[in-house]
């Protein structure tokens, strides 16, 4: 075994395997796609491990795999992962206050600090806690929105003139459950893009942990003092293509959140124009369904405005007639139309970690990333408000 890159709470690792391994091919960079028909064997995989669960894992240690995802050729990361040191036992954790349990009742159940715990130095300040204050809430269905949403924000601030916005994500546990796994949020910290990181429900290893979205909300504003806080679920967005069974259905829910406490929620709407898929082309029936059935209280959703000269302007013609229905006079939502010209474009070729959704970088799909875009945009331009 030898080990390689390595980022806040995750180390990457390469395992000769005792018995060779085999899998699909290739596979595909989506949760909702199937592994590809041809066969390949495997005698060494990359794996990832977090010391936090498993222990320091060294050149030359033995250590049991989860191959369940890698061997039906699911694209997200595309590793297998360690379960465990076989040739050592990790040490026990020092002892900590806290008595919040994520990932409850699996093997690697981690106990946390809650922010919101008894024993925390935050707990009277969040106990009756119940308002957002008007802070600006962006919440998204995929990750990969994350970067391009803070980048939207910045570079609104930046044209206006003002200091950058404070920015706390909330990462909801539709997918991956720690936050280690994420390379985007440790590129975005070391930048500087990121406050905090508050992680929620079954997620864990984030810089504050939470029980729910709503106390995440909550302590994004009063613990992290955010300017703005982005909401989505964390890397391997999971569905099976039907209209209710995807984990982006918490964006809704996300929404009602950031309302009922008295946050302004802003829809940042899942688009492509270079998804295979017909329900994802334009905008994604997951947006659809989670802003326009799930969300019951009203946001602005952000509607990308492509330039008419742009080879986009015809896919921007889409997207305004699919969101007709999300807004007044049939839907409950206020569609804001946002530019987005090149200067944005512009904008997001400088995130500090390069931009992907689906395995489509930017140039392939930068539709995908300008919608987010301008939801940061418009959030950032609340703020001024």
């Amino acid at each position: 075994m030898s080990v390689g890159r390595a980022w806040r709470g995750a180390v990457e690792v390469a395992v000769e395997l005792d018995a060779a391994l085999p899998g699909p091919d290739g596979g595909t960079d989506d949760s909702e796609g199937r592994p590809t028909e041809t066969r390949t064997v495997h005698a060494a995989v990359r794996a990832l491990a977090y010391p936090e669960l498993v222990g320091a894992v060294d050149v030359g240690a033995r250590v049991l795999l989860n191959v369940t995802a890698l061997d039906r050729g699911l694209g997200t990361g595309g590793y297998a992962l360690v379960a465990a040191r076989t040739d050592r036992v990790p040490d026990d954790p020092a002892p900590s206050p806290g008595h919040l349990v994520k990932a409850r009742y699996t093997p690697l159940q981690t106990m946390v600090l809650g922010v919101d715990d008894q024993e925390s130095d935050h707990h009277e300040l969040l106990r009756d806690a119940d308002d957002l204050g008007g802070v600006p809430v962006v919440v998204a269905d995929l990750h990969s929105a994350v970067p391009a949403i803070i980048a939207g924000a910045r570079h609104s601030a930046a044209l206006a003139g003002r200091p950058a916005p404070r920015v706390a994500y909330v990462m909801t546990d539709g997918g991956a459950l720690p936050v280690w796994f994420s390379r985007t949020v440790a590129a975005l910290r070391d930048a500087g893009w990121l406050a905090s990181c508050v992680t929620v429900g079954q997620a864990f290893g984030g810089d504050l942990e939470a029980v729910t979205v709503h106390m995440g909300l909550l302590a994004a504003h009063l613990v992290v003092a955010a300017d703005l806080v982005v909401v989505a679920q964390g890397p391997g967005n999971l569905g099976t293509g039907t209209r209710w069974g995807f984990s982006g259905v918490s964006a809704g829910d996300a929404v009602n959140a950031a309302s009922t406490l008295r946050g302004r929620p802003i829809a940042s709407l899942r688009v492509s124009g270079a998804d295979p898929r017909a329900r994802h082309r334009g905008v994604s029936h997951h947006s659809l369904t989670a802003f326009g059935r799930v969300a019951l209280a009203p946001a602005d959703v952000v509607v990308p405005e492509f330039p008419a000269t742009s080879a986009l302007a015809e896919l921007g013609d889409t997207i305004t007639a699919q969101c007709a229905a999300l807004g007044a006079p049939h839907g409950r939502h206020h569609l804001v139309r946002v530019e987005t010209g090149p200067d944005l474009l512009a904008a997001l070729r400088g995130t500090p970690i390069p931009l992907s959704t689906m395995g489509r970088g930017l140039d392939a799909d930068p539709a995908a990333f300008l919608a987010a875009a301008a939801a940061g945009v418009h959030a950032e331009a609340m703020l001024a408000r």
